[in-house]
């Protein structure tokens, strides 16, 4: 049976079922292939193969969707071309045989793979990102454009022959997104032409999920969510003062879902387990002191604001680091036990008990 075959014959037992999402004024969808948010962990690449442990404990706590995140390599923001790097000198979890086998796992305990392909600056002196690519010449342009296509294509095709159920064609390339927004609707018909599973495109939080102007050719709306919810560290912030500040936020959030009338996605939502985390989510490193509870109130703020809003499609927690690797250990090891205490993730701290909460649906609200 083929990928679109699967598809209509899941749509159709959805439609029988009656598992759909609920009304709004906005046009009707449905719940992906699926019929369920995504309760989903965006799973770090490892150097080398993940224990079977990691896909055990992401089934223990009801996950249903990874996202997996291999790099194209950019020498700079001016630098026209992306480079593809599939094997070799690229840890095993970002190689086509470790995306191929971390998502053959995953499926054994239920749990489908939205890959997500994210292009890396190297040279990032000139304080430039993904985010404002830009260059001086169509030209260039037109060469950035090729090799981009190369690269997304490449994973919709792997995507396609490992049967991955999503795929995101970019992720916060908002200088390339206003640029070029016909070339986007002509890669996105490229990729539908060799995948069968659903798109999105992940947005920046700031500005850029606003001004996407291809959201109607996609099946999410892809958010990277890292929105600020206060302006000091220094103030104890409450649980009803942090979805307070989601607010203004929710606004704009539902202003663009009205207008494109598709779910919202939250490929990327994360917290850091400091006290300044809900003054500049984004930003990787902070040497505020540990405050693990300030983190988990954060993911309670936002579960309780979005996870029953009827347009909303759920979340890819950031982020989330497989156990047993064959190469973690030494220094390394020390290094990442480091990143764990002060970082992103929710693992063995009172965020991942909210975690586990919500995506069980052991809430009363």
């Amino acid at each position: 049976m083929t990928r679109m075959r699967r598809a209509i014959v899941l749509v159709g037992c959805a439609l029988s079922s009656g598992a759909l999402w609920a009304e709004t004024p906005t046009p009707a969808f449905t719940a992906s292939l699926l019929t369920e948010r995504h309760r989903g962990v965006c799973f770090v690449a490892g150097p080398g193969r993940p224990a079977d442990a990691a896909f055990d404990r992401l089934a223990a706590l009801n996950v249903n969707w990874i996202s997996q995140t291999p790099f194209g390599w950019q020498r700079s923001a001016g630098a026209p071309e992306v480079v593809l790097a599939t094997s070799g000198r690229v840890w095993w979890g970002e190689s086509d045989e470790g995306l191929a086998d971390a998502a053959k796992r995953a499926r054994k305990r239920g749990i489908r793979t939205i890959l997500k392909p994210h292009v890396w600056i190297r040279d990032r002196n000139d304080g430039r990102w993904r985010g404002n690519i830009d260059f001086s010449t169509p030209e260039e342009w037109d060469r950035w454009w090729a090799s981009y296509r190369r690269f997304i294509l490449h994973y919709a095709e792997l995507a396609e022959s490992t049967g991955m159920e999503a795929l995101c064609i970019g992720t916060e390339l908002r200088s390339a997104v206003l640029n070029r927004p016909d070339a986007w609707r002509r890669l996105i018909a490229d990729v539908r032409a060799v995948y069968g599973g659903e798109l999105t495109y992940s947005a920046n939080w700031y500005r850029e999920f606003e001004e996407v102007p291809f959201w109607d050719a996609l099946d999410y709306i892809g958010l990277q969510v890292y929105f600020p919810l206060a302006d000091s560290a220094d103030a104890a912030l409450t649980l009803d003062e942090l979805k307070a500040a989601w607010a203004p936020h929710v606004k704009l959030i539902e202003a663009v879902q009205r207008r494109v009338g598709k779910p919202v996605l939250f490929t990327e939502v994360g917290y850091r387990s400091t006290a300044d985390a809900a003054v500049e989510p984004w930003v990787w490193r902070s040497a505020a002191s540990v405050d693990v509870e300030l983190q988990a109130t954060c993911y309670e703020a936002m579960f309780q604001t979005f996870w029953r809003k009827p347009w909303f499609a759920g979340t890819h927690v950031w982020k989330w680091f497989p156990e047993g690797s064959t190469r973690f250990g030494g220094r390394r090891a020390h290094r990442r036990a480091l990143q764990r205490e002060r970082g992103f993730t929710p693992q063995g701290k009172p965020a991942e008990e909210v975690l586990g909460r919500w995506y069980r649906g052991d809430v009363n609200e």
